[in-house]
């Protein structure tokens, strides 16, 4: 019986119980790829910073326009409005700002879920958040935390990842170009994710919306900070796992270990994370920390993708800056996350603290 057992029996039953549930969840997907590392240089063509190899290595190459583009990130992650915006349907489209050779990853897709009147909400409040999925999200999920924000009288914007859903090349069955062993383009798709958010930023105030946030899942929850730092209008933000380093959810993580099989006798974890940089949260703390902003960061104990450990860290980085921020850590695991009941105590927390402060 569990409870003639000793507090830290039953502890170590459920921790052994979550991490197997885990894997369970993470393997049922069959069909992830191993492919070949790629420094993939081709895609900072056009880039702000970039420049000839003059004689340097892809690895010397791709660290300085990292500092370059961290040093002068407002240009890196800046971008011109697109003039395109369509809704039919509750269904948005637009031409996204950063082209790339995938003619199904240049329009930006976004489900519209209008705000319903609310009675604690006076009618001449207009706020709105843009929900990002995680890593692989198919076109169904997070609709139903996207419902739950409108019956709050809060816009709700789910967003298609660069490289997901309508937005994937017909050549892939995953979204494999938004993350994987080509280190450039990894760079690209996640430039073009934060400034593809931005864009639904000048959408939403177009159509008279004053305040803004954010929520983000996973790879989703990435994007997610590095948007909220470079864009004073993302006031609230709420994030769904969180790590400061890209390179090392990638190197650790159990869903990515088909991209570590293909770098790792190309590349070691201190050269991808220099080569990362620019996309890795920890390079925006100080900036982030800079604008007025409101903040949860959730993370989860038994994580087998984001390692509690890259989130404590997160935690601590964020008592040096002073930020006003929550924390809440759920007693689940990364996959765990999205599974009756962990599902409706994230949803309960990320709604409770939206409604507190949109």
């Amino acid at each position: 019986m569990m409870k003639d057992l000793p507090t830290t029996a039953i502890k170590e039953r459920y921790s052994q119980w979550m991490y197997a549930w885990e894997n369970r969840l993470c393997f049922r997907s069959t069909d992830r790829v191993v492919r070949p590392f790629e420094w993939g240089l081709d895609w900072t063509a056009g880039w702000p910073g970039a420049m000839p190899l003059n004689g340097h290595t892809p690895q010397q190459y791709l660290s300085d326009l990292n500092r370059a583009a961290i040093e002068s990130s407002e240009e890196f992650f800046g971008y011109d409005t697109p003039r395109d915006f369509t809704l039919r349907d509750n269904h948005l489209r637009f031409t996204s700002a950063v082209p790339t050779p995938y003619p199904e990853n240049n329009t930006v897709n976004g489900l519209w879920f209008p705000g319903k009147p609310s009675p604690w909400q006076g009618r001449s409040a207009r706020s709105a958040v843009v929900v990002l999925p995680h890593w692989n999200a198919h076109i169904q999920q997070h609709q139903a935390l996207c419902n739950a924000i409108s019956q709050l009288g809060i816009g709700a914007l789910r967003l298609s990842l660069p490289y997901h859903d309508l937005r994937l090349p017909k050549e892939t069955a995953r979204a494999d170009y938004a993350v994987s062993a080509n280190v450039a383009r990894t760079l690209h798709a996640t430039r073009q994710a934060v400034i593809d958010v931005r864009s639904c930023l000048d959408w939403l105030q177009s159509q008279g919306y004053e305040k803004f946030g954010i929520v983000g899942t996973s790879l989703g929850s990435c994007y997610a900070f590095l948007a909220s730092a470079h864009d004073p209008r993302l006031e609230v933000n709420a994030f769904n796992h969180c790590s400061t380093y890209f390179a090392d959810v990638v190197w650790t993580g159990l869903s990515t270990q088909h991209i570590r099989q293909g770098m790792e006798e190309k590349i070691d974890i201190d050269t991808l994370r220099e080569s990362w940089m620019a996309i890795s949260p920890v390079s925006y703390m100080a900036k982030f920390a800079q604008k007025p902003k409101k903040s949860l960061f959730i993370y989860t104990r038994f994580d087998t993708t984001f390692l509690p450990e890259f989130s404590r860290d997160v935690v601590e980085h964020l008592g040096r800056h002073d930020l006003d921020h929550r924390v809440v850590v759920l007693p689940c695991g990364h996959y765990t996350l999205g599974e009756t009941p962990f599902k409706f105590l994230d949803g309960y927390h990320i709604c409770s603290f939206l409604k507190k402060n949109m």
